[in-house]
């Protein structure tokens, strides 16, 4: 069985390689005849694809009224989705079935995602290759436009519809009702430990070193869920008084991003602004180069004692990893990945002082991560993949019930 995977693997945030990975080893581990081929629906091909003029985009975005963004958004992608579309559409027609999935991919962020969906949704659904929606995020609000080009996953020959935590499955019903069962199945991320097969175990005897994740102010802005004058860690001066009081409190720490470009020049002007020179020349404060692919950046946070983090997936790989995490809130995602593991102890939701997040940490660390829960959730992503498998398997022959669907 050949399954094509739609997702955006190739992304400079690597956390969405990480979380590709592990569905791809996750379905060829399910059965021994499985091939899985992924296509990453924003046209890249390999990790590390550099697409320029990116943060200057993203800084004209955000300057944007919404509806100016929307029209922006579409007629770029007006000019690269036919190209993209005839790629899909080749592959499509030698794959036996097809996941979307994981990430946040039902979302409508100014129509990116709505757009690049409802292609793959129109490729599959005149090619007739069965469907299964596996461990996505689905946000609240989607616009009459993304509901429509969602809505064309109605056509399609769905055997399957899972989201990966509750809050993403009631949003999910508040747009398609009781069309599809739908269960949830926790973030393929989760493997990410099995990734690492051989490698080294951390180092010891160093002391604690907490590594910060550092994300761009400017992609909290345009994406948080709450008011950004709440989000946690959000200036650099932010950053050099968190930093200064874990220093002062004995750890070491290192600065590391998930590979995004505006994240690591936001590194880098914290390093310059904020570090101490005394801090640097003792080895206290470090900056991790900018990974350029998943196995790069699992390495990174694998010897640390610690993490903190906006970004779902370092959240995510430190836990799947075992090692303590503090969230700093900014996205109901975050929240709701750190509801379903049972550590909503360690979700930063406003913006607190650096001595309140500092002592999190020290908690954190204290507490440990539980190993039975740990070893259950795991175990929960592990079967979601099986159970997705089975039902291709099962299903893939019969057409998916189809209900009426009104867009309002």
């Amino acid at each position: 069985m050949k399954i094509l995977i739609f997702n955006v693997k190739f992304s400079e945030n690597l956390g969405d390689g990480i979380l590709a990975m592990c569905l791809e080893r996750g379905l060829m581990q399910a059965r021994a005849d499985i091939q899985v081929e992924t296509v990453d629906i924003a046209g890249r091909q390999a990790f590390g694809e550099a697409r320029e003029g990116r943060k200057i985009l993203l800084r004209l975005l955000e300057l944007m009224p919404a509806p100016l963004r929307r029209l922006a958004v579409r007629g770029g992608l007006g000019r690269s989705l036919p190209r993209w579309k005839a790629l899909w559409r080749e592959r499509a027609r030698h794959a036996d079935a097809a996941v979307i999935g994981g990430g946040n991919l039902f979302q409508d962020d100014d129509l990116n995602f709505p757009l690049k969906i409802g292609a793959v949704l129109d490729i599959l659904r005149e090619t007739g290759v069965p469907v299964a929606i596996h461990a996505v995020g689905a946000s609240r609000h989607w616009s009459l436009v993304a509901r429509k080009l969602f809505a064309g996953l109605l056509g399609n020959r769905v055997v399957h519809v899972c989201m990966r935590d509750e809050q993403s499955r009631q949003n999910w019903r508040g747009y398609f009702g009781e069309t599809f069962d739908v269960g949830i199945c926790p973030d393929p991320g989760l493997l990410a430990a099995e990734m690492l097969e051989g490698r080294a175990e951390p180092r010891q005897g160093q002391g604690t070193t907490i590594g910060i994740c550092v994300t761009h102010p400017m992609i909290l802005r345009r994406h948080a869920g709450m008011p950004f004058a709440q989000v946690p860690l959000r200036s650099v001066s932010s950053y050099g008084e968190l930093i200064g009081e874990l220093i002062g409190r004995g750890h070491n720490v290192l600065l590391f991003t998930n590979g995004a470009r505006e994240d690591q020049s936001f590194l880098d002007q914290i390093m310059r602004d904020v570090a101490g020179a005394n801090q640097t020349a003792s080895g206290r404060l470090q900056a991790a180069p900018r990974p350029r692919d998943p196995a790069e950046l699992l390495g990174i946070v694998q010897p640390l004692s610690a993490v903190i983090a906006h970004r779902l997936h370092a959240n995510i790989v430190a836990y799947s990893l075992r090692i303590p995490h503090v969230g700093l809130g900014w996205d109901s995602k975050v929240r709701s990945f750190f509801e379903a593991v049972g550590r909503e102890r360690y979700i930063v939701q406003d913006d607190r002082a650096a001595r309140d997040i500092a002592t999190d940490v020290t908690e954190a660390i204290a507490e440990g991560i539980d190993p039975a829960r740990h070893a259950d959730q795991l175990e929960k992503a592990r079967r979601g993949i099986e159970r997705l498998v089975d039902k291709f398997i099962a299903k893939s022959s019969e057409p998916a019930e189809k209900l009426p669907f009104e867009v309002s």
